[in-house]
């Protein structure tokens, strides 16, 4: 799969204008962008993006370094919760590592919206290789801004 698979065809709707904030946020997102990130989808509180490996994400062990793996599943999770139009920051986020991947695997973040509370929530992220194995699990806590005036 390419591209971002966006959709224009409910753009008109509450969800459509909270996905369109998603890819907005994703498409000024250079660090994540940088690294080769894709969006694959984000809405309605979930997202899935994917990161494959390069050898410069690759620690002295040769397997793919614990800070990439999370920066891929906090993208997910940011993607997930501003898919719903407000603006929304992590307020914190704690990853476990399950297995390893290496050096040309292609890892994807499925980001799932586990609760919204006030302007609280909770998001799991499982990030997986392209053999389907689990490489990680992340959770995050975000918080939406409140609007701003003017």
């Amino acid at each position: 799969m390419g591209g971002t698979g966006r959709s224009s065809s409910d753009g008109g709707t509450a969800e459509g204008a909270g996905r369109d904030a998603a890819y907005a946020m994703f498409a000024a997102d250079v660090a994540s962008r940088g690294l080769g990130i894709e969006l694959v989808e984000a809405a309605g509180g979930a997202a899935v993006a994917r990161m494959r490996v390069t050898g410069a994400m690759v620690n002295g062990h040769a397997i793919a370094h614990g800070g990439f793996v999370f920066l891929l599943a906090d993208t997910a999770f940011a993607l997930a919760c501003n898919s719903h139009g407000p603006a929304t920051v992590a307020a914190g986020g704690e990853i476990s590592f399950v297995r390893p991947a290496h050096e040309g695997d292609l890892l994807t973040a499925h980001a799932t919206e586990r609760t919204r509370y006030g302007r609280s929530g909770i998001y799991d992220v499982t990030v997986t290789r392209d053999d389907g194995a689990v490489v990680a699990e992340f959770r995050g806590r975000s918080r939406t801004l409140p609007p701003t005036a003017g």
